[in-house]
């Protein structure tokens, strides 16, 4: 067929641009109904105006006038931040929130058919579950369980988006704004809580010092008694040594005096004295009995005997 066609265009000129007319036509119709679907991200596409299929990554060929891209949808995990939204708390203490949500489009047929405003669905969905769960609580319990309404919300909404092809990964409470007057409070109640750790710190370092130093001085004072002891043990020691030292050499001395005195007598036994000699020694003792402090002198019965010794001695001499 393209031969005859040729055939005919090759005898009038006429025929010859109309038919490169027509095929430039076909050409630009074939490249524009080729699609590539970029990653990450899904074409929903219908046939005369109904849904027809799902384009995800890759090459596709749509029909002329029949098929038609309805909606490109992002794949990716995205964020949306909502104004903040007033709310009362079981106390009754309004006060402003507002959240984060991280969600994921995971049906793109639901999400093109499912809801009219995904986004704004979104809003008004989290706005009205956070004023459900911060009713039934108190305000303390709202500033400190941040984790636990985020939990609950996310649980929630992924239960109410799912229909919409939308899946909540993510809630966060970005801000929580109390009134003006409960912030004032709160901040001096802060305060006032610092000051009560600053002074129990304070306390803490003194108590610390004072332990430190009682316990430098218990160390000093055992270390001068163990001093102190060691040096009466030595002064001790050595007073024992001069006793034992002196008692010895008292010892020697009583020794010696025996020894000299027994070596004297040995020597008056070997020399045989004769009862004169006795006698003067008698005498000499009893001299020196005299001389003490006895308050009683005791006379020999033989004393008149002995100076009639006397009397013949000096006689002999």
């Amino acid at each position: 067929m393209l031969t005859a066609l040729l055939t005919v265009a090759d005898s009038n000129p006429v025929t010859l641009t109309v038919f490169l007319i027509l095929l430039l036509i076909l050409v630009g119709l074939i490249v524009a109904n080729l699609k590539v679907v970029p990653q990450s991200q899904s074409y929903v596409v219908e046939r005369l105006g109904t849904y027809h299929d799902t384009w995800t990554a890759g090459i596709h060929v749509k029909i002329p006038f029949i098929d038609r891209i309805a909606k490109q949808i992002s794949l990716k995990e995205q964020v949306v931040d909502f104004p903040p939204q007033p709310v009362i708390t079981k106390d009754n203490v309004t006060m402003q929130i507002d959240t984060v949500v991280f969600y994921q489009i995971t049906d793109s047929k639901l999400y093109a058919y499912g809801v009219e405003f995904p986004l704004s669905a979104i809003e008004n969905l989290s706005a009205t579950t956070l004023r459900n769960i911060i009713g039934e609580i108190e305000l303390d319990q709202t500033l400190t369980s941040r984790d636990t309404i985020n939990s609950q919300i996310r649980s929630i909404l992924d239960v109410a988006t799912d229909p919409w092809g939308i899946k909540v990964n993510r809630v966060e409470l970005k801000n929580i704004l109390p009134p003006r007057e409960i912030q004032d409070a709160m901040e001096k109640q802060m305060k006032a809580e610092r000051e009560r750790r600053e002074s129990i710190l304070r306390a803490e370092g003194d108590k610390a010092s004072r332990i430190l130093v009682a316990e430098g001085q218990k160390e000093s004072q055992i270390l001068q008694a163990e001093g102190e002891k060691a040096s009466a043990i030595l002064r001790a020691e050595a007073v024992r040594e001069t006793k034992i030292r002196e008692a010895e050499g008292e010892a020697q001395a009583i020794l010696r005096v025996q020894e000299a005195t027994a070596q004297a007598i040995g020597y008056i036994n070997d020399a045989h004295p004769g009862e004169a000699y006795l006698t003067l020694q008698r005498l000499q003792a009893l001299a020196n009995v005299a001389n003490g402090q006895a308050t009683k002198l005791i006379i020999p019965s033989d004393l008149q005997g002995v100076a009639g010794l006397v009397a013949s001695a000096k006689e002999m001499l």
